[in-house]
């Protein structure tokens, strides 16, 4: 794994770069969106290449991690708004090859089929992810095993503490959600994830540092043929 360590603006605009870069040499490119505070900058990097006319989105497809289960798209805490509301609107790409999880409905006829969906679009070509104070990618839960596909999950405890800073009270946080699984997001074909804050340090540390554990579901990223962890000093403050 390649680690390239700055601040929040930095490493979000060469996040940002390298999703720029991707489509601009590669038009139809499928890419692996996640949600949360972390990519919020990187986002708004894409947004701003657009808007400047150095690169359009008009043919890329995307397929995001997850989605909390009880939520419709329109709720202003789903996954769906949150990317139509930070990147989707803002941008020349088809909402018809946009692919977030469902909340609602038959979601877990949709989960059964979204790997395949991905493997039939080509494959994630680049994937950004987030990591959990304890270490989970998307809503993969220490504990998750290192071969899961697209499924339900329980969130841990402190999943849903961490996430409750964006609802009015923690007893509206979702303890379920539908999340791509471990196997699922190593079948991207390149990596890329954002670290920011102390509360991250010691996730980074196992992972950079640690075993490879089921309990510590980031670790299976050591496998990756092209995975790069981007992080600000504090994520980084124990591994140096």
């Amino acid at each position: 794994m390649k680690v390239i360590v700055g601040n929040n603006e930095q490493i979000s605009k060469l996040i940002a770069e390298e999703f720029i870069k991707q489509v601009n040499e590669k038009p139809n490119s499928v890419l692996g969106l996640a949600t949360g505070t972390s990519p919020l900058k990187v986002y708004a990097n894409m947004i701003k290449a657009y808007k400047n006319g150095k690169v359009s989105y008009k043919d890329v497809v995307t397929f995001n991690l997850d989605e909390y289960i009880g939520l419709e798209g329109t709720h202003n805490q789903s996954y769906r708004y949150f990317m139509n509301d930070n990147l989707f609107d803002h941008i020349d790409i088809d909402k018809n090859n946009t692919h977030v999880l469902l909340g609602v409905g038959d979601y877990l006829a949709y989960a059964n089929q979204y790997d395949e969906l991905i493997k039939q679009a080509g494959g994630i070509d680049l994937q950004i992810l987030g990591i959990g104070s304890d270490g989970h990618i998307a809503f993969n839960e220490p504990g998750t095993p290192f071969d899961s596909l697209t499924h339900v999950a329980e969130l841990a405890e402190s999943t849903i503490k961490d996430n409750s800073r964006l609802f009015n009270d923690i007893s509206e946080v979702p303890t379920k959600a539908v999340t791509m699984g471990l196997k699922s997001i190593m079948n991207a074909k390149r990596i890329v994830l954002i670290a920011t804050g102390k509360n991250k340090a010691q996730a980074i540390y196992n992972l950079l540092k640690g075993k490879m554990t089921e309990e510590v579901p980031c670790s299976i990223l050591q496998k990756h043929p092209d995975c790069t962890i981007y992080v600000d000093e504090e994520a980084y403050s124990l591994v140096k």
